[in-house]
Formats: C-alpha cells, structure tokens, sequence
C-alpha cells in the first residue's frame, strides 16, 4: 500500500489527508503541538464558559468550497450560523456601511453607490460556483471561464486604492476598502485586492458564517472522518528533521516554505530552495480577547448586528495605516478587526457576558503591547466600551508565532500577500506544489489560492500527488 505523511495539521493538511485517505493511501498526521487544528481551533478565553476562535472565526470562502461540501458537515453535527449583517464599517460621523449576504440588501444601504456595487461584485457572486473553479487553482494556467475571470479581474487586479475610486461615497469606499485591508499588507499594490474581492463575491454567495460551538467543531468533525478512513495522527511531535519521519512514499507539508528548508534543503534543486528560503514573511496580528459585559456599545447601534466589524475609519486612513505597518511603522489608530462571533452563535456567551474577538494589524514581530490601542479604536467608535470589559486575553506576534510555526513574526497568513507571492505563491511555475523532490509536496496557505480553512491548497497539492502515484503504476 502507498503511504504519506502530513507534516502539519492546520485544514490544508487535514484537506490533503482527506484527498488521499479517500484514494486509499494510508496516511499518518504529524502536529507539533497537543491540538490539531493549526488556526481553526476553538479556545475558552478570556473567561471559563466563553466560546472563542483561535484564529479563523468567520468563513465565507470555506462557506462555498466544494472540498467543505463533500465532507456533508451538517450529517457531522457541524451548523454554519449568519448574523444579520455579515459586516459593518463604521465612520467618524456616525455613519455606518453594511455588508449583507443579500447584494441588493448591501446595494440599498450604500445609496448612490448601490448600482456601482452591484456591477462590481454582481456577476462574480452570482456565478461564484464557477469563479472558484478557477479563483482556486493556480494562476498559471488556461482559466476554465476567462470572461467570468476576467471581469472578477476588473476588481481584483488593480491596486484597491485604484478600485475604491469606482465608488463615490465615504461609505462605500471605507466597506470595499476594509474588506480589502484583510489581506493584512499595503493596499496601494496590484493583485492584493483579490483576497477582499474574493471575501466580498463569497459572502454575498453563501454569507460570512461562523461555525456553531466554535470553529473548533468543524475541524473535530473532519478529524473525526479522517480516523474513520484509517487516518492515524501524531500529536506532540515537531518534525524537525526527515529521520524523524517513519519511511514513506508521499509527504505533503503544510508548512511555511521557510520550514521546509531544514527538512528537505540537502534534496531540493536549488533554485526551489533558494525561493523557499526568500519567501517573505508579512505584517502581523495583535490579538486581544475580550469579555464584555452587554457587548459592545457601539455609537451606531447596526454595528450591533454586526458578526465583524471593521475599524480602521476612512478609505484614505486604512490605505495608509496598512502601508505604515508594511513598512515597520506602528500607526497611533491601527486597522482593527473586530468579532462579534456570539451575534450568529449565542452559545459562545454566558449570559450577558460576551466573547468579543479583536486583532490589530502590526508591524511583523512588533513587541510592544498594542492592547490600547485595540481599546482605543472600539472607543473611538464605541464609547464607554472599556468599563464594560469584565477581562482579556492579549496574544502578541511573538505568542501567535508560538503557538504555530506558520505564523512566523506574527504573520497569521502565511506569508506576505505582495503582488507576486499572492499570486503565484513562493516561485514562479504552473505547480506551485512541487517542490522538485520525488514525492515531496507543499500544501500550506502559502500556496494557491492562499489563506482561508477552505482546504484547497490541500486538495491541489494531494491531487498531484495522486497523479505522481498512477504515474508510478503505470495508470493514466
């Protein structure tokens, strides 16, 4: 019988895993650390009884991901919940911009920029069934639906400081602008806007849901599937070196291209190690977990509705707090993500007392404390939020990089979403998975289509490694 290894339990390896168990490999997952999961666990912080996400907390692209489909998650007990409005941006003079899962619900709040909205994510949402099977694979390859790509390319391609200005409205730029701004890297670049359009054509698809319980469930489910197909898993084992591996035909490794060097760098052809060794880590998150007695009491009582809310004020403020960070600068009022997780899943609270998830966007390693300013920004937009918290947890870049060795410097995405690495992950080629050694495949998030619990870097890279398999048979 084949057999590989998964070096890695974040849901790309899990999603590798799955594609092979189904093929009949037997597979073994090694995690370094006690819980599987990488950032799609659930923890109880800051408070005994409060249900919080790890990490990845709101899942539009999982929502719509074929992988997550075949899993039938709802006959696992797994329950995607929606808040109201999926996202809010609220403005210093009151105003708010809402994100619906409805387009023409979203188009109606935004006024005059309805119709702009509406012709800039329309067709992409409409069709996103069709979009992924492109916005999923590779770049460097024959799009399956070029006009579809190619009008979602409109919106995607240009820097998002380009992009804004196809709306006219405060409003509207700051909601297309801090959905951008989730690419966690300057926004006056091209390319990096297709994380926050790609976020933006899912959502008014299948919605911003949070997973029910925690998205902890989610994984425990698909764990749960795994040792059902014969999947065996080895927690509390770094692998640091290949001897510490047992023998194998196939390792898929779901990690930074950075950790891949000391595993495999005697082996690779050079020129892949060498790009490896170049892959640039990106800006950080500083998280802070919060209990709130009553939530939040935001000025502008939407936001309440709210499962995320973004704080970062105008469209011209996040484009530059996102360059200043990107450069090694810490901004006085960082762009700040809040969620609300509890507005969908009221399960998370305990009582009045509310889980309340924020993280700033940082410099990369930055090792100040960033909790008041976190604090600071839901003041800003919610006064006499700070006599409400009852307790918090902070998570600094230093402690995420910890707790996952992917997130190196605080980097929760797996690497810097400039241009090209956005694009085509750490080199150049049509398959980003190889890695140029017999049987050897990357699958983390550094790869195509990047980072989300969606799976589907999993999924490509098992692909080809199945391939490779009936190439070694003698199948075709």
């Amino acid at each position: 019988m084949t057999t590989a290894v998964v070096v890695g339990s974040g849901p790309n390896g899990l999603a590798a895993a799955t594609v092979l168990a189904r093929a009949g490999v037997e597979v073994t997952v090694f995690e370094a650390h006690q819980e599987i999961g990488g950032g799609a666990r659930t923890i109880h912080s800051p408070l005994p009884g409060l249900v919080q996400d790890h990490c990845a907390a709101v899942h539009p692209m999982a929502a719509g991901s074929e992988y997550m489909a075949s899993w039938e998650l709802e006959k696992r007990g797994v329950r995607w919940l929606r808040a109201p409005i999926d996202a809010a941006h609220p403005l210093d003079d009151g105003s708010i911009a809402v994100l619906h899962q409805s387009i023409d619900k979203t188009a109606a709040g935004l006024g005059a920029d309805g119709g702009r909205w509406r012709a800039m994510f329309g067709s992409a949402a409409r069709n996103f069934p069709a979009l992924s099977e492109d916005i999923f694979q590779p770049m460097l390859r024959i799009p399956r639906h070029p006009f579809l790509l190619g009008r979602f390319g409109i919106v995607a391609g240009p820097p998002p400081t380009w992009t804004r200005h196809l709306l006219r409205t405060p409003q509207g730029r700051a909601l297309f602008t801090g959905v951008a701004a989730h690419a966690i890297n300057r926004i006056d670049r091209p390319l990096v806007g297709g994380i926050g359009a790609g976020i933006i054509a899912a959502g008014h698809a299948v919605g911003w849901p949070v997973v029910e319980g925690g998205t902890g469930r989610l994984t425990e489910a698909i764990v749960i599937g795994l040792k059902d197909l014969g999947v065996r898993f080895e927690t509390s084992t770094p692998i640091r070196r290949r001897s510490d591996l047992p023998r194998h035909d196939i390792a898929m490794l779901d990690l930074h291209p950075r950790n891949v060097v000391p595993l495999y760098g005697d082996l690779l052809p050079r020129r892949v190690r060498d790009a490896l060794a170049r892959f640039r880590s990106g800006p950080a998150a500083f998280k802070v977990d919060l209990a709130v007695e009553g939530g939040i009491p935001w000025r502008n009582p939407e936001a309440g509705s709210a499962g995320t809310v973004h704080l970062g004020g105008s469209s011209e403020e996040i484009a530059w707090t996102e360059r200043e960070i990107a450069l090694g600068r810490m901004p006085e009022r960082p762009f700040v993500l809040v969620g609300q997780q509890y507005v969908a899943d009221p399960t998370r609270a305990d009582g009045e007392i509310k889980p309340v998830y924020a993280y700033a966007h940082v410099p990369a390693g930055y090792d100040a404390d960033a909790t008041g300013a976190v604090l600071a920004q839901l003041e800003r937009f919610a006064p006499g939020v700070r006599e409400r918290v009852v307790a918090s947890v902070t998570q600094s870049p230093r402690d995420l990089a910890r707790t996952n060795a992917n997130f190196i410097g605080g980097d929760i995405l797996t690497g810097a979403k400039s241009p090209l690495q956005f694009l085509f992950g750490p080199r150049l080629t049509p398959h980003p998975y190889d890695l140029g050694v017999t049987g050897v495949y990357l699958c983390s998030a550094a790869t195509s289509p990047g980072p989300g619990i969606h799976g589907q870097s999993g999924v490509n890279a098992a692909q080809r490694a199945l391939r490779w398999i009936d190439r070694r048979v003698g199948r075709t």
